[in-house]
């Protein structure tokens, strides 16, 4: 298990979001996480390398091609939802850029990747804990960091 109540305060506190693996339809976790995000009216950042922007409640929002382009790297807490190996990229991009809280979604990281996360990051949400029937994940624990962070 990674990842506490104090974790998730931790990473709800931040002042921005990014979310890794952002995607354009709606079907897929990439979309509805990044919804979430902007539904509880978040400043909140979609990282994908192919899309320009992508579409919530018929307004688009401009993505970035990777972490490397946020605004405020050092003061965002990163969501990502891609494939191990693609996560592990984006961990030691957000490892370079100072980023210090992220939460990996369920089935998004391997062995490999959860052990650099733990290494890297102050802030790790990942595997067993939380609400959610799979572990740790922001559509099920959520609105709960919110209200510890006092954003809800």
């Amino acid at each position: 298990m990674v990842g506490t109540d104090e974790s998730l305060k931790a990473f709800f506190s931040a002042p921005r979001f990014a979310v890794v693996g952002a995607s354009t339809n709606p079907d897929k976790f990439g979309h509805k996480l990044f919804a979430w995000y902007v539904n509880h009216s978040l400043q909140v950042t979609p990282v994908n390398p192919v899309a320009a922007a992508i579409k919530v409640d018929d307004i688009d929002h401009a993505t970035r091609p990777t972490l490397t382009a946020l605004e405020n790297p050092a003061e965002t807490s990163v969501s990502i939802i891609t494939g191990p190996g693609v996560t592990l990229k984006a961990l030691a991009e957000a490892k370079e850029l100072g980023v210090t809280a992220v939460f990996l979604q369920p089935g998004t990281y391997n062995d490999e990747s959860l052990a650099y996360a733990e290494a890297n990051f102050a802030t790790v949400l990942a595997g067993e804990g939380g609400t959610g029937p799979q572990g740790w994940c922001v559509l099920a624990d959520g609105e709960r960091g919110l209200k510890e962070a006092g954003k809800a």
